[in-house]
């Protein structure tokens, strides 16, 4: 018998009726990254709705999905499946400690740092917190080196005129500083 819970909690807080997929894979065959997913849109909603909990929070789908939306706009029922994969990032950070062996959420977090601090991706910075929350500080220091000679990484942030209003939709979402 399937644990509901997770599945109420994802409907209630997103407003999205993942009850209604019924597997037509649309989702699945749009999706531009379901290559580097372990399971693809599709699976991930058939799992929310057997209630498997463990096994949607410890793969890697949330964290590939580029939230393009192509998978909304493919779906004959209108589940919005990028807002269910925030739905579940926020879950994972809320439930999960951090771990150094699954990076993808450190690179998440230290994504959405950047853009808090900065109004828009600082890639120096956002690498450089992302190195540190990994303890991984040199696999891609000669890229880096080569990215920074040729002009494509800055040494000083540029900030957006409105930061306020990036900081009003960071505390709507419920992100703390």
């Amino acid at each position: 018998m399937a644990d509901n819970s997770l599945l109420d909690h994802i409907e209630k807080e997103c407003g999205v009726k993942v009850s209604a997929c019924f597997q037509c894979r649309k989702c699945s065959n749009g999706c531009p990254v379901v290559f580097a997913m372990d399971y693809p849109p599709h699976r991930m909603m058939r799992m929310l709705q057997m209630g498997l909990r463990d096994e949607l929070l410890q793969g890697n789908t949330m964290w590939v999905c580029a939230t393009c939306e192509t998978c909304a706009t493919r779906c004959p029922n209108d589940i919005e499946i990028a807002l269910v994969m925030d739905v579940l990032r926020r879950l994972y950070q809320k439930e999960k400690k951090p771990d150094r062996t699954n990076t993808m959420p450190l690179f998440h977090e230290s994504f959405l740092q950047s853009i808090r601090n900065h109004g828009r991706v600082f890639e120096l910075g956002m690498v450089g917190g992302y190195k540190i929350k990994t303890g991984d500080y040199f696999q891609d220091a000669r890229l880096g080196l080569e990215m920074f000679k040729r002009g494509k990484l800055k040494l000083l942030p540029q900030r957006i005129k409105k930061m306020a209003e990036v900081r009003k939709i960071f505390a709507r979402a419920g992100h703390k500083e």
